[in-house]
This record gives C-alpha cells, structure tokens and sequence, in this order.
C-alpha cells in the first residue's frame, strides 16, 4: 500500500499553522523535515466505510484562519512552541492532522477496492471511477496503450458512453493533453488543460498549454458538454508508460493541490497494480491463443450434416477441447474431452489426448469403445498422473447400410463425461449413455456403446461438464437449465447449429449478454459445445 514513515515529526508554530491549509502530502513534505526531536506516533483510526465519489473535499480540512497580529505572535523560537498560543492555535493543528488521518484513510480505502480487481479491465473501471472521486471530477477514460507495442490495447469511459468515446477519439492527439501523453511528447506531462470560452482569444490553461484549442477539439467538447481536463499519465517502474487517463468537468475547473497530491499517490500506486495486471492478461491471452491453435482452424464439411462449434477458455487455461473429423467411406467422428488440470501443462496433455484420439479413430473409428480403449491405455502409460474424460461418436455415412432410410445412426461412447442432448421439434432429450469412470482412473477402462438416429431437422449437442458448472447451481439443476434452454430454442434458430449453441450460451449462463456468447469473465471453467444438425 502506501510507504509511510512510522513515526512522523510534527513541530509547527501556530503562525505557519494558521497560514497555510496543508492537506496530506504538504503536512508530510513541510511537517516531517522540519523542527527538533519532538516525535509523535499516532496508530491509524478506523477505516471508513465506504467513500462518496461525489464527495472531493475532506471534511476535516477546514479554511485557513486569520494570521495572528505582530503584538501576538511570538518572537523567540522557544516560546513559538509553547502551550500559552491559546485554544486556537490548537484546534488548527489537530484540524490539520485530522484532515491527514483523513486523506491517509480514503487512500487506503481507495487501493485496497484496487487490489480487490480480478482482471485487468475490472482494475481500470476501479480506477477511473477512483480518480474521478478524487479530482473532483464526474466523467473521464482511461486508454491503455503500453509503449512496448505489445498491447492489449483498450479504452474505458466513465460517463462516457461508445458514441462520445468515438467523438473523442477523431480529435487529433497532439491537441488533448492525454494524447501527448501517449505520444510520448518530452514535454507531455499532464495536469489541467481549461477550454476557453468561444470566441475568446487563446491564451495559456491552468495546465501551462499555450497553444491555440483545436477546432474539432472544441467542436467535440461543445457536444459533449466539457469545459475542462485533467490528465495524468499511467507508468509504471517495470514496464515504463502503459497509458493515460484524463478526468472531465462540466464546468472551467480544475483540482486544486489537495486533491492533485491525494490524486498522484493514488495513480502512482495504482500504476503498478495495472501493471501487474497487464502481464497477467497477456499471459491469459497468449494461452488461449495457444489452446485455440490445437484445436480444429475451421470444421469439415460432410454432405447432409451441419457443424457448428463453441469454445471459451477460462482465465486459468484449461484442457477443454472438441474435434470433428472426416473418416473413410464418407463417415464422420465427433469428440469431445476434457483433461484434469489448467495451465500452460493442462494445454499440452489435451493437444496430445486429441491428436492421439485423431489417429486411433482414423484407424478403427467404427467401433468408438476400441478407441477410447486406446485412449486410455496410452493415458495410463505416458501420463499416468492425469486423468480425462472423453466422448466419441462414429457416425455412418449417408445412405449407408444400416440408416434404414430413416437417417445416420451414431455409435457413442463415453469416459466419465456428460451425457449428449437430442434437440428435435417433437422431443429434447438426454441420450442415457453407459455411466463409467474417466480415463485413467481405472486399470482397464471399457463400457459398452450406444445407438442413437436423429431424425431428419434434429441436433445432437456435445458439451463439457464447464457449461454447467459454469452456472453456479447444483449439478442435477443445471442439467435442469440446460434441457429447458434446449426445449425453449425459437423455430428460427432450430436450423442452424451456431444459432442453437449461441441461444444455449446466453440462456444457461447466469452473465450471458444478448450480443453473442460471452461466457463470465472470472469463471475458472473452460466451456466446449459441439452440435451437429443432421438433414
């Protein structure tokens, strides 16, 4: 959190007291230096609960007082710190440390709701909304954009909705404050940048900017009604700049040196937390990347059969995975497993489950219990500390002997995984496949298969046990979810398997949105979906 001297050094004369309105950083600055060796350790008091971001001044920080009259004021530096000042001479100073006390603990208050972020973009939204309470300010954005190209790249309004941060962004850079902050100007340093009024003459902002307000500058601050700027950028010790963040008034304003000393302890911690959470999403990302690369680029296609595939990986990495495949004679596999574990090693193991898997179900894929055999006893030999789960389905060709001109039959097996789900117009059902152990869990692993034809129109879906823990509710009711959001699916979407996974995703997961399926961002489960649509 914050470094603070634990004891701090407190000797002021009631004159100096009385003159100057001393907020947090200038107590420390001008108190602690100065005076003999009179010590003070004061414990911190209760911490407040919560803050008013409206709120920008501190309660206890009260207006400077007169300045005592020569015949008043004390000549001799030993009688400067005397009890005989009087009451008020007292009551200034207890003024003053109570507004420290104060200053100290909205501090604390504000990096420990910081340090509570999970996740980069949870951290930024933290703390924009905490700067903003600080500067005295009610809307702002913050653009992360690292100096190292590395990225991610992002921009997080507060106040601010996708529209105004567009109106925003055609203004040139050089013409904002924060914009020469991220063009790494030598000059670029922040602080207030004020609008003139329209139609007056440019002069130099509170900031120290003398040149002349662009026109789409003010066009664009016209339309969304601000008249003032504060600008800090984000750099961090390790990963130098990471970006800037700039705080809107409504009015010509500007923090005053209370709140610009309160904000600039508070970015130059928060600084190092963004960082740190920088590094934790590119890791995050770099290893679904990786997990993505294993799995299928694009899904075949097989006359008579449409595919469609859904894959989110968790913040962790995990070994979720799905295959499609084409087999001999015009036949089709379809698999999907799971692999004990998350990690960059979670990944590994299921890139080698499902390439393994790939070659046994070319070699005997008609017979799905023979390759889960195989699965399992090469499991069981090379890595004998995992285990897995696993389901594979041999679907036969078109026409073939045993469809009955009724439709493909599907020949399935499964290790230990969740049972797929039948969706037609007249019937949405679980398919009851054998109840047997995971792979690895057993000396020899076998189960007996079964048979299943979809009619003509109807999806069979292929899912991992993520897409149910993923909803929070015990097992037997998110089975319960999962089957109604299956029965609700509209006519619309029955005829097109990426439509039925996505109506799936937003309707079983509690933070599903209605733009597509976003799964939840701190959910530690992969989720894998599989459906094929038999015409």
């Amino acid at each position: 959190m914050l470094d603070i001297a634990p004891r701090v050094r407190v000797d002021v004369d009631s004159l100096i007291a009385a003159q100057h309105d001393l907020g947090v950083c200038d107590a420390i600055w001008r108190i602690a230096p100065a005076g003999k060796a009179d010590a003070m350790s004061a414990p911190h008091l209760p911490k407040v609960a919560g803050i008013d971001p409206a709120v920008t001044a501190s309660p206890h920080t009260v207006a400077p007082t007169a300045v005592p009259t020569a015949a008043s004021t004390p000549t001799s530096p030993r009688t400067a710190h005397a009890p005989a000042q009087g009451p008020a001479a007292s009551s200034v100073i207890q003024d003053r440390l109570a507004g420290m006390v104060s200053d100290l603990t909205t501090l604390h208050e504000l990096t420990e709701r910081l340090a509570r972020a999970s996740d980069l973009t949870s951290s930024l939204q933290e703390f924009l909304r905490a700067g903003a309470a600080l500067v005295g300010a009610r809307r702002g954005l913050i653009v992360l954009e690292p100096s190292d190209g590395l990225g991610p790249t992002s921009t997080i309004g507060l106040g601010l909705g996708h529209a105004d941060l567009g109106h925003i962004e055609t203004v040139p850079r050089s013409a904002t404050s924060y914009g020469r902050i991220l063009d790494g100007l030598p000059d670029a340093h922040g602080g207030s940048e004020v609008l003139p009024e329209p139609g007056t003459a440019p002069g130099t902002g509170a900031g120290g900017y003398a040149t002349p307000v662009d026109p789409r500058h003010r066009e664009v601050a016209a339309r969304l009604g601000y008249a003032a700027s504060y600008a800090l950028p984000l750099t961090a010790e390790a990963t130098g700049r990471l970006g800037a963040a700039v705080w809107l008034y409504d009015e010509q304003a500007e923090p005053n040196d209370r709140q610009r000393d309160l904000a600039g302890l508070y970015v130059r911690h928060a600084s190092e937390h963004l960082a740190r959470m920088l590094e934790v999403e590119r890791a995050r990302t770099s290893l679904a990347t990786v997990a993505e690369e294993l799995l299928p680029s694009r899904l075949p296609r097989i006359s008579g059969v449409q595919l469609a595939a859904r894959h989110h990986t968790g913040p962790h990495g995990g070994g979720d995975w799905y295959d499609a495949l084409p087999l001999p004679e015009g036949a089709l596999g379809l698999a999907v497993g799971s692999v004990t574990g998350s990690g960059p090693s979670a990944v590994a193991a299921m890139g080698r489950l499902r390439a393994s898997l790939r070659a046994y179900a070319v070699m005997e894929g008609e017979d799905p219990v023979a390759v889960l055999s195989d699965l399992e006893l090469l499991l069981r030999l090379t890595e004998p500390a995992r285990s897995a789960t696993a389901l594979f389905a041999y679907c036969e060709p078109a026409g073939g002997p045993n469809s009955n001109g009724r439709g493909r039959k599907l020949i399935l097996a499964g290790a230990g995984h969740t049972p797929p789900l039948l969706i037609g117009e007249r019937r949405t059902e679980y398919v009851e496949t054998t109840l047997s152990a995971p792979l690895g869990m057993l000396s020899c692993w076998e189960a007996p298969s079964v048979e299943i034809e979809p009619a003509p129109g109807e999806t069979v879906l292929l899912y991992t046990d993520g897409l149910l823990r993923r909803t929070g509710d015990p097992m037997d009711r998110a089975y319960a979810r999962l089957h109604a959001a299956a029965a609700g699916i509209p006519r619309s979407a029955r005829e097109d398997p990426a439509a039925i996974c996505d109506h799936i995703l937003r309707t079983v997961l509690p933070d599903g949105d209605g733009d597509g399926p976003v799964a939840p961002a701190d959910a530690s489960e992969d989720i894998v979906l599989l459906a094929a649509r038999f015409e």
